[in-house]
């Protein structure tokens, strides 16, 4: 893709730290001025991503991009949020919904996929607004990813069952020191990763990323966002919005899947969907299971404001509320 036209060289454009009070009214004259110019949307579970994306799409003309790693899942459209036939019939919507439950959809297959939508984008001059919050896509956008070697399946699914079998610690402890101490040792998915590619080619994920090509879009390049919600505030809306998932039929959602369910899959990891199984299994009540599936969200939520905080630092920041 080149980086030669006004849409990629708006270095007026460039993220100030600044925080955006009204998001709206800063933002569109900044694009009515520079047709094409890319938008990134980042925040936390629940904040409300996906409406600025939809807003800023109509208002300023856009195609909305996904850029969170469980709604690329045909199987879930209420238990991730993901838009409403009605908000995707607003405006253009890719990467969603695309893959079946059984996937092992990875940054890497994300990331080419959105290479060639920006080559399409670009060709009929229109403007990407990428959204979501999943921390490592937006980095493999911006910042590049490093090209690992596929993980052979037998190695993926050793992986998986020990994640499975409660083994993350010991994975974390079998990680070279470089890349134990790079990777979030909390999060199994991470340690999954780092541990494949260890096992796969006797390199750390560390020496991996330390030789990453230059980023298919340099966030300078673009209109940076990164929303910063009040955590109070935020933990409401997260509550809120899980009993509203009740009510649209998360619960139905999960039974349809209940047959072909498997823990180790990247898609079981839908936050609500573990527990919700649990219930449907006669292991946990209903309340029990929607009380703890709030509580899940509101801590990854957490994880995620530390996540932008540390990595996105450049990103224009939207205080909530």
């Amino acid at each position: 893709m080149s980086e030669n036209g006004p849409v990629f060289n708006s270095e007026w454009l460039r993220a100030d730290d600044s925080p955006m009070k009204d998001p709206l009214a800063e933002i569109l004259p900044r694009l009515e001025a520079a047709p094409g110019l890319p938008v990134l949307i980042a925040g936390p579970t629940g904040a409300g991503k996906s409406a600025l994306a939809l807003s800023i799409a109509e208002a300023a003309g856009g195609e909305i991009v996904n850029a969170d790693a469980l709604q690329v899942y045909a199987c879930w459209r209420v238990l991730t949020a993901r838009p409403s036939p009605e908000e995707e019939a607003r405006a253009p919507h890719h990467l969603y919904g695309h893959q079946p439950f059984e996937a092992d959809y990875s940054a890497g297959m994300w990331l080419r996929e959105v290479a060639a939508l920006l080559d399409d984008m670009r060709a009929r001059g229109a403007r990407p607004v990428i959204v979501g919050g999943t921390g490592l896509y937006f980095a493999a956008l911006t910042e590049g990813l490093a090209e690992i070697p596929p993980v052979p399946e037998e190695i993926r699914a050793r992986a998986l069952a020990r994640i499975a079998a409660g083994e993350v610690a010991a994975m974390v402890a079998e990680l070279d020191p470089a890349s134990r101490a790079r990777i979030d040792t909390k999060n199994p998915m991470r340690v999954q990763r780092a541990w494949e590619v260890l096992t796969a080619t006797g390199r750390g994920i560390a020496t991996w990323q330390d030789e990453t090509p230059p980023p298919l879009l340099p966030a300078a390049r673009t209109l940076p966002l990164v929303l910063e919600p009040d955590r109070g505030w935020l933990n409401a809306r997260i509550d809120a919005r899980f009993d509203a998932m009740m009510e649209m039929g998360a619960l139905e959602e999960v039974r349809a899947l209940a047959p072909r369910w498997d823990p180790a899959r990247l898609a079981a990891r839908a936050i609500g969907a573990p527990e919700l199984i649990a219930h449907l299994r006669g292991e946990i009540t209903l309340e029990a299971a929607i009380a703890a599936a709030k509580l899940q969200s509101r801590q990854y939520a957490k994880r995620q404001r530390t996540w932008f905080r540390s990595r996105m630092k450049g990103w224009r920041r939207i205080p909530l509320p």
